[in-house]
């Protein structure tokens, strides 16, 4: 049964841009465009901004960072397109760099334009169309953990490759650097988890597991699934954040989202991807896979899982900072301060057993 596809919606006002400068330069970079194109917006994502363009049959996504954004590292559209661009040839799902620009006068910040990776983009729900039973949702589930250890496994010896990151040392910068962030994006009456903080740097390990290719926002509203065969991955979105890293760093983050059926309510809320569902694996099961099919050691994943619930919580915080400060008006991000507050609360029932 062929699955629907994921679906734009109009752009929102405050993510409009001017349509026809877009249009000057499109045509300028790529051969074959002709007419006026037609520009919807993709609803997900609450960091960068996602949007089709369709001139005729012809079909491309651009990508760009959300108004009001003032931290270039955190949306830095010209490094993405240099690292998809890196990555696309070692592995294949990766999707093909078309244009990047960065002159303000085209849409008013930078941007780039890449190939669209049609396909199945699950969200929170899983759509009935897929027709897949718990047999098959174990398969997609354990699918989408082998992708990531394909990704692990590319050869960080080659020069592209090794560009992509500093190297040693990158569990000590995440820490430091997220601790960092946390602090600058707190907003009056927000608990500054200071605990928590200090229990991550404390309990960070010696040194990095591995050095990786790492996605480092590695969920399935990030995969495309081939409409005809949803057990097939076809395509990995949003490489923002991909750097060279430590592999347990990546899948602690990808788990971060990974809400369980028998999580509270709360996080039951916080749920984006169907991952509930029954045949999907638990947070254990994950990690236990991981480290069976990629041959690393997860005995310790504790503080993974912490940091990987921090990371979030500080990319909730900053979001609901640019949302209190004016910078943006989407009323989603107005309760964004209490999931952060919520997020550290979860952290902390998970640092307490550990006898911090």
């Amino acid at each position: 049964m062929t699955a629907p596809t994921d679906q734009p919606r109009d752009v929102r006002d405050e993510d409009r841009f001017d349509e026809a400068r877009l249009d000057a330069f499109l045509k300028r970079e790529l051969d074959g465009l002709e007419g006026a194109p037609r520009i919807q917006q993709f609803p997900g994502g609450a960091s960068n901004l996602t949007y089709l363009i369709r001139y005729g049959q012809r079909e491309l996504v651009l990508r760009r960072p959300p108004a009001g954004a003032k931290a270039k590292s955190a949306h830095d559209m010209l490094r993405e397109a240099r690292v998809i661009a890196a990555i696309r040839p070692h592995f294949p799902f990766a999707p093909a760099i078309l244009a990047s620009c960065s002159d303000p006068d085209v849409i008013g910040c930078d941007f780039f334009v890449m190939e669209r990776l049609p396909g199945v983009i699950l969200r929170r729900e899983l759509p009935a169309k897929l027709g897949l039973d718990e047999t098959g949702l174990r398969q997609l589930c354990t699918g989408f953990i082998d992708r990531l250890i394909e990704l692990h496994r590319v050869d960080t010896s080659q020069p592209d490759i090794a560009a992509l990151g500093k190297g040693e040392g990158y569990v000590a910068r995440q820490v430091a650097g997220w601790s960092e962030r946390w602090r600058r994006a707190l907003t009056e009456g927000a608990d500054p988890h200071e605990d928590v903080l200090a229990w991550l740097a404390e309990h960070q390990p010696p040194g990095e597991a591995a050095l990786c290719v790492i996605h480092n926002d590695y969920r399935f509203d990030n995969v495309v699934l081939d409409p005809a065969d949803p057990l097939a991955i076809t395509g990995v979105l949003d490489w923002e954040m991909a750097t060279l890293g430590d592999p347990l760093m990546d899948l602690g983050g990808s788990l971060a989202y990974w809400v369980q059926a028998d999580d509270d309510p709360v996080f039951q809320s916080f749920r984006r991807q169907p991952t509930h569902a029954a045949g999907m694996l638990t947070r254990r099961e994950v990690i236990d896979y991981y480290g069976e099919h990629s041959g690393r050691n997860v005995d310790n994943f504790g503080f993974y899982e912490v940091f990987g619930l921090f990371r979030l919580m500080v990319i909730i915080q900053q979001i609901y900072y640019r949302f209190a400060l004016g910078q943006t008006s989407n009323p989603q991000f107005a309760g964004f301060g209490d999931a952060a507050r919520y997020l550290g609360q979860r952290c902390r029932r998970l640092i307490r057993p550990a006898g911090a």
